[in-house]
Parts: C-alpha cells; structure tokens; sequence
C-alpha cells in the first residue's frame, strides 16, 4: 500500500493539482474583495442605496423587535434571519472565480496548441532508389548504397 500510496504522490499530475488548489485559495480573497469592494457598492447605489450585506428576511423576531436596521443588528437581537444579500454576494464571487479560470485554462490551452501545431525540423529524408529513411546530411544511402545528392 505504501508503494501505490509513493506513486500516487509522487505523480507529475498530484503536483499540478495541489500548485492549482493553493493559488485557487489565494485567488479567492482577491475575488471576495472584488466583488464586496468594488462591484456591490456601485450596484446598492444604482439601485436606491442598497447595501447587499444588509439584506435579510427575518423569520422571527428576536428578543428586541424589530425592525433592525442591519443583518448583524438582527442576529445580536437573537432574531432568526435569511441573510439573503451574502448569498448573493457569495454567488457572484463565485462567478467571477469561475470566469478566471476559464480565461486562464482558455489562454494555457491556446498556447498548448500553438505549441503542439508548430512543424519540427525534419532531419531524415527518403532515398529516392529504395525508399529507406536517411540522415539530411547522408551522401550515401545505408540500405542500398545509392550515392545521394546533398540535400
């Protein structure tokens, strides 16, 4: 078992996963803020100053009644709330980590078939008597003697 557990590990494919895995959790937060920094506050003002983390149904009231002017006042009341501006934060930062990804797996395939569609440098050729593969630089066909042009 340890020696199918070594190969596993030590696989090209399991380092490219945890490298993927560790800059994915670093791209996250970067994502979060641009979602919670950048792009909810013009769109709560677009839409009458609404502050998307402030948005919540409450289910039932908490020791104090409402109403509470905050998602983080209702829960200190002890009020049962759906935080339902998070979620839409959360979904939207989701989207946008999911659209990162594409673009790079996007760009790395390209660059992945450019590279695979580029010609390599032939250096055999055919004898033109007896068909056989020669070296470019051969004078002299190995298989059937033929003298050759240079090519």
């Amino acid at each position: 078992m340890w020696k199918e557990f070594k190969e596993f590990a030590l696989r090209g494919n399991v380092l490219d996963m945890a490298v993927g895995i560790i800059i994915g959790g670093a791209f996250t937060p970067i994502a979060k803020s641009l979602v919670d920094d950048v792009i909810m506050p013009p769109l709560g003002l677009l839409l009458g100053d609404v502050q998307f983390q402030d948005m919540f149904v409450v289910l039932r009231a908490g020791e104090a009644a409402g109403p509470y002017a905050t998602l983080q006042a209702a829960r200190d009341a002890g009020a049962v709330v759906v935080g339902y501006g998070m979620f839409v934060n959360t979904i939207l930062t989701f989207v946008l980590v999911a659209f990162a990804v594409f673009l790079i797996v996007k760009v790395f395939n390209r660059m992945r078939r450019q590279e695979e569609g580029a010609p390599e440098e032939a250096t055999t050729r055919l004898c033109p008597h007896c068909l056989s593969t020669v070296p470019l630089k051969a004078t002299r066909c190995a298989h059937c003697t033929s003298q050759l042009q240079a090519a």
